[in-house]
């Protein structure tokens, strides 16, 4: 391969790039960060594009404000709330409900899913009642959620965890069925059964689909969070805050908040991502 050579060292075939090249060599840390930083302007410009689209379409379109705001009524807002702690309280409380409801899934979905790939007369007896619930929405079990637990952080996680609950089951299930029976068949020769079998064997080969499972449903989880507050109308989280905004027609405050939400997002989609790296240098 062009700008590679083979290397054999301790016995281990692999490609290395090449450090030389027409003569001068080619420092790779300083190559490594000009591609991130190239890697970085494609979102910057479309974030401009659309900061100057939001700015155009206000002062030529003639917009009314209670529509859309201006970029600049929005950044006031956004900072006038964050110095008066309206934010900081709020966004906590959400990802509090946020990551309980995603831990709950993650311990019950995983072990779930793993069973129900590995049994037939468990998938049978279990995948209706899963495709029934899968076909509710939230939104709709919510109510009665709250009929039962009442009001508070409970039925907000529950619905949270009902969310994020569906996703992660049905990755594990394919995660796991989508393993070579050869390999499985190899080691069970190897002595390979039980326990040795799933953290030896399935868990690495299933670690892409978990993995997958695993980013989208914790940036889902604030979706649960949000229904969650939707449907019980209380006074803390983000979800109310948007509700607050729109019984006000505070739409630089409604704005804000969902820019805060957007934010919260990103931090999340980090989160898994540094998972991700952590458990390719692992496996």
């Amino acid at each position: 391969m062009k700008g590679y050579y083979v290397n054999s060292e301790n016995s281990r075939w692999c490609l290395v790039p090449m450090r030389k090249m027409q003569g001068r060599s080619i420092d790779l840390p300083v190559l490594q960060k000009v591609e991130r930083f190239f890697s970085l302007l494609p979102p910057l410009i479309v974030a401009l594009v659309l900061l100057i689209s939001w700015y155009v379409s206000i002062t030529i379109g003639h917009i009314s404000d209670l529509l859309l705001p201006t970029p600049v009524e929005v950044l006031r807002s956004l900072t006038s709330n964050i110095s008066a702690g309206v934010y900081w309280n709020n966004t906590l409380v959400t990802v509090q409900e946020s990551v309980f409801g995603f831990v709950l899934a993650l311990v019950i979905s995983l072990p779930l899913g793993y069973g129900l790939a590995k049994s037939r007369w468990l998938a049978a007896a279990i995948h209706p009642y899963l495709a029934a619930g899968q076909a509710i929405p939230a939104i709709v079990i919510a109510p009665v959620l709250v009929l039962w637990l009442g009001y508070g952080l409970i039925p907000n996680i529950v619905v949270c965890m009902l969310v994020v609950f569906f996703p992660i089951v049905i990755n594990t299930i394919l995660g796991i069925r989508t393993i070579d029976r050869e390999i499985i068949d190899a080691a069970r020769v190897e002595g390979a059964s039980g326990w040795s079998m799933l953290v030896d064997i399935e868990f690495p080969l299933a670690l892409p689909a978990l993995l997958a499972a695993i980013r989208s449903g914790f940036t889902l989880s604030i979706t649960g969070a949000l229904v969650a507050e939707f449907v019980q109308g209380g006074d803390q989280g983000l979800g109310s805050l948007l509700m607050q905004a729109l019984h006000h027609y505070d739409t630089p405050f409604m704005f804000a908040t969902l820019l805060v939400l957007a934010c919260l997002a990103v931090l999340y989609y980090v989160c898994t991502w540094l998972l991700t790296r952590l458990a390719a240098t692992m496996y």
